[in-house]
């Protein structure tokens, strides 16, 4: 054992060989499980796909980084759910491709902020956080009321959505850009932010 254990420490291309064996067969353990449990794979009562112009506020949500300061992740602990609401569960995030959650919070967890202000509180948040929260350090993003919506792009969106397996149907693709033709990139993410978590939010 001992000879074993000196030629593996000693040979790098086998130690190498070895460790990615044991990462691959404990991901394999621990992952592949969850691809086939139900509560993991299929959407909790009142999921529903996102709308095109929440799905574009999506995208705008992914694309100026705001997943690097919020989590979309409610831990089921006490000090978690008294503050955000119900923890957060797999079938939520269903269709999110690639899912939110995260684990890193500069700013307070989104997972359950659907509701919780106004369309014209979050407007002025967005446009300048400090005007609504005194003490915020979030960036501004006013250049988003500005910015139209790229209307031409979303059935593509929503194909690949199919692709990946949410269900919209023929009709929703076609209409897709007609549904957000017009709307800035401020009012779809604020659409986006207005369904996050809605099914459980009154859940205790």
């Amino acid at each position: 054992m001992e000879k074993i254990q000196k030629l593996i420490e000693e040979r790098v291309g086998y130690l190498i060989v070895l460790t990615l064996l044991v990462i691959s067969v404990a991901g394999m353990v621990e992952i592949v499980p969850l691809m086939f449990q139900r509560q993991t794979t299929q959407p909790i009562p009142g999921v529903k796909p996102y709308t095109a112009l929440q799905l574009a506020g999506r995208d705008i949500y992914i694309r100026e980084g705001c997943y690097n300061c919020h989590s979309q992740m409610i831990r089921p602990f006490r000090a978690e759910t008294e503050r955000y609401g119900h923890y957060s569960v797999a079938g939520e995030s269903v269709y999110d491709h690639p899912f939110q959650w995260g684990s890193k919070r500069t700013g307070p967890d989104l997972a359950r902020v659907g509701g919780r202000y106004s369309d014209e509180w979050h407007y002025v948040h967005l446009i300048n956080p400090r005007d609504v929260v005194p003490e915020s350090n979030m960036p501004a993003f006013p250049w988003l009321a500005d910015n139209k919506v790229d209307a031409a792009v979303m059935p593509k969106k929503l194909e690949a959505m199919r692709k990946l397996g949410v269900p919209y149907t023929d009709q929703q693709i076609q209409t897709a850009a007609k549904d957000v033709e017009g709307k800035t990139e401020i009012e779809a993410l604020i659409a986006y932010l207005q369904g996050l978590g809605l099914a459980l939010k009154n859940v205790r």
